[in-house]
């Protein structure tokens, strides 16, 4: 796509700012909930998310926290052909698979146990850089609607990551504007995926202004999901999330400190709130 995406590490390194912006907030953060196994009878549903690092295909740890946590519905981030390669083989207790190459650091993936209605690939509007996907899923909890992103990095057009910082913010707002026109306000919905900015961010802004929560934070007072490593230290921050209406609630939100990618796994178990509505989210 642009050959700068190839230079990963000032991406990266650019996001120290963001976590030093932010820090003072997450201090005051309230306690976390007690995750805690679905309740007899209670239909649930557990989904992964991950930025795999479109740089390292193949990697054997990255493969392993991609199965390892046993997820009914993975949502992948930077894919690539090689690793489709890779992934495919190891996928068979899947019933869907799907990949969507795309130049450098574009491509996204999908493996779901059950069965997938609807599938649509959006484009991102001006200043976006890569597709979102969305999904309707029959789950054991009903019909569940899943917007997998990958938000445009804090980097400008020319490569920097100072400017970028500074002028990205409303690009991610207004990609995520225009994924969410796209969904059907009637089905439960859950948003996750590298969103390249922290929970005060715009993007996440928009979506809780329209009834949307950020749940890993409800579950963990360290919720880092990036890493980089660079010769005065570790750098880290909170850019990938899981988003929820408030037909569904989470029982449990974690980072998994696996693989080799610059992100974490995150994983959510995710059920329906007690009242939502069922006629138009029935799995049956």
């Amino acid at each position: 796509m642009r050959s700068v995406l190839k230079d990963r590490r000032a991406v990266l390194i650019g996001g120290a700012a963001l976590v030093a912006s932010v820090v003072g907030l997450y201090a005051c953060a309230s306690e976390p909930r007690a995750a805690r196994a679905p309740a007899l009878g209670q239909a649930s549903l557990k989904v992964l998310t991950y930025n795999v690092n479109y740089g390292i295909p193949g990697d054997a740890a990255t493969l392993d926290a991609v199965f390892a946590p046993k997820a009914d519905l993975v949502l992948l981030q930077e894919t690539t052909p090689e690793w489709e390669q890779q992934i495919r083989p190891r996928s068979t207790d899947y019933s869907a698979v799907h990949f969507k190459a795309g130049p450098g650091a574009g491509g996204m993936a999908v493996l779901s146990k059950f069965p997938i209605v609807e599938q649509e690939w959006i484009t991102p509007p001006a200043g976006g850089w890569f597709p979102a996907l969305r999904l309707v899923v029959r789950t054991p909890i009903g019909l569940l609607q899943v917007l997998s992103v990958h938000l445009r990095p804090q980097m400008s057009e020319s490569g920097s990551v100072v400017s970028g910082y500074l002028t990205t913010p409303p690009v991610r707002e207004a990609e995520i504007a225009k994924y969410t026109e796209r969904l059907d306000a009637q089905l439960p919905t859950l948003i996750a995926g590298d969103f390249n900015e922290g929970r005060r961010g715009m993007a996440i802004a928009y979506l809780e202004r329209r009834g949307y929560k950020s749940k890993l934070q409800d579950f963990s007072r360290n919720t880092d999901t990036w890493r980089w490593r660079t010769s005065v230290g570790t750098v880290s921050a909170e850019l990938d999330h899981v988003v929820l209406d408030d037909r569904l609630d989470a029982l449990d939100v974690r980072v998994l400190g696996k693989g080799n990618s610059d992100h974490f796994p995150v994983v959510v178990v995710v059920t329906k709130r007690d009242g939502a509505e069922s006629d138009h989210t029935s799995g049956g």
